[in-house]
């Protein structure tokens, strides 16, 4: 009866955990191994210059303590000025290798710094896998989230930075990134202040490792602000965005090299606009909820009045003090391309700031190219709270890597979730029509030949 439906719903329910779990091992097994050619065929060393100024300064963390690495002054950077360490470097990656070091140490598992260094991208590979699916599944299904796991772990774009060896930032901002998208898309659908306290803890560790931290502080206001014009403002949304602006900007401000600028300078002033901007526009709700149309009409007259009042003040002061700073070359170089030729060719000077040709897209992106726009079209066709955040990820994603080619690494990600769920929802018809012409259940002998008998 109803008990036995019921044990084999949660059987089979049991079984598809460990079906999932399974598929995450062997995935994890998969981006750890893929990623570890360099130094199987040659030998376990650092690649290429940042890489190695990151190792030495991991030495310097782990053999001498925080304090030490946080007055460091390195004499062999910058030569012949020298180098301040503590102050001018996204500390994330190093304070990651040195508690990996110390939790294999605490095991018993005597390995050097070298060593923890030289993997700790391919250990990270595993955890952008489980990023990428809890991101998919909270935007479209789990079945989407599986294909988005398995593509992102050999996706050339994301690989690229991820090989064993190459101990950048990029090796863990990655999985930082897309985590911090994975918790606010899940605070939004849940209006959860946990939720988007998480997604403020995730969003201060990607901080503390990579600059593009920037685009998603720039990315996520934009997001609410499209949200608030298509009228699909939300107490959710409200929840969200306030307590991932507030928790997020102050954690923010912890890393020495953002300090004060996280409220300063240009790259995060969108961010407060719309956090303002926010907070009028449900002000206005709460103050319709209790007051007549007529009454309405003048009191919001009265406080958009306020409100640019107030923000026209804040900016003259702001101006006048010499308060707010300017934008930093890099990301002024993306909202005018031209700027850095004009003004600061070093940076126009190097390879990966030039732009992305057609080629280095395709073969950046692999499967993924061929499947995202079929997923940017199931995402239109079936467009929710979430999946609008795919569409604004996506568009400036594009548009950032048109001007820059170091920004596949961010493209590829987004990249990777549109084809998984461009991928799946093309092969559910084909999986439900091959279960019910080969899979369908077969009745007992009996059965059948009674049929057979009473058609005779």
């Amino acid at each position: 009866g109803s008990g036995a439906s019921m044990a084999r719903a949660g059987g089979a329910k049991r079984a598809e955990v460990v079906l999932r779990l399974a598929i995450f091992g062997v995935l994890a097994a998969l981006g750890f191994v893929v990623r570890l050619f360099s130094i199987v065929r040659y030998e376990s060393i650092i690649h290429e210059f940042d890489p190695w100024f990151n190792f030495r300064s991991t030495k310097v963390l782990v053999e001498d303590g925080p304090y030490a690495f946080w007055n460091w002054f390195d004499d062999r950077s910058w030569f012949p000025l020298g180098r301040i360490v503590g102050g001018t470097v996204y500390p994330g990656i190093m304070f990651t290798a040195g508690l990996l070091h110390s939790l294999l140490h605490a095991l018993r598992l005597r390995v050097d710094i070298r060593e923890v260094c030289v993997l700790v991208a391919p250990t990270f590979s595993a955890l952008t896998a489980l990023a990428a699916y809890l991101l998919t599944a909270e935007c479209d299904t789990p079945a989407a989230g599986l294909v988005a796991a398995t593509l992102v772990v050999i996706t050339p774009g994301y690989m690229s930075r991820s090989v064993a060896g190459s101990y950048d930032n990029e090796a863990v901002a990655i999985t930082a990134m897309v985590s911090t998208f994975y918790a606010f898309v899940r605070a939004v659908n849940t209006g959860s202040i946990r939720d988007a306290g998480l997604a403020s803890l995730v969003y201060m560790y990607m901080v503390s490792t990579w600059g593009g931290y920037v685009f998603i502080i720039n990315v996520i206001p934009i997001y609410v602000l499209l949200m608030l014009l298509c009228g699909r403002y939300s107490h959710r949304l409200y929840i969200a965005y306030s307590t991932f602006y507030v928790l997020g900007t102050l954690l923010s401000m912890q890393i020495r090299f953002v300090g004060f600028n996280a409220v300063r300078t240009g790259e995060h002033m969108a961010a407060a606009g719309i956090f303002a901007l926010l907070n009028v526009y449900a002000l206005t709700l709460w103050v319709k909820s209790f007051t007549t149309p007529a009454h309405f009409r003048s009191l919001v007259k009265l406080i958009i009045g306020a409100a640019l009042t107030l923000f026209g003040a804040a900016v003259t002061l702001g101006t006048a003090l010499e308060y707010f700073g300017s934008w930093e070359g890099r990301f002024r170089s993306l909202l005018d391309p031209t700027f850095a030729k004009r003004q600061i060719p070093l940076i126009a000077s190097v390879s990966e700031h030039q732009p992305t040709s057609w080629d280095s897209i395709l073969f950046a992106l692999h499967a993924a190219a061929v499947f995202a726009p079929v997923g940017f079209y199931y995402v239109f066709a079936n467009l929710t709270d979430a999946n609008l955040f795919l569409v604004v990820y996506c568009f400036f994603a594009v548009y950032f890597v048109g001007v820059m080619v170091r920004l596949l690494l961010v493209l590829a990600p987004i990249a990777v979730v549109l084809g998984s769920i461009g991928f799946s929802h093309t092969l559910t018809p084909f999986v439900a029509s091959l279960k019910r012409d080969f899979l369908a259940p077969v009745g007992p002998p009996e059965e059948s030949m009674g049929t057979l008998g009473s058609q005779e």
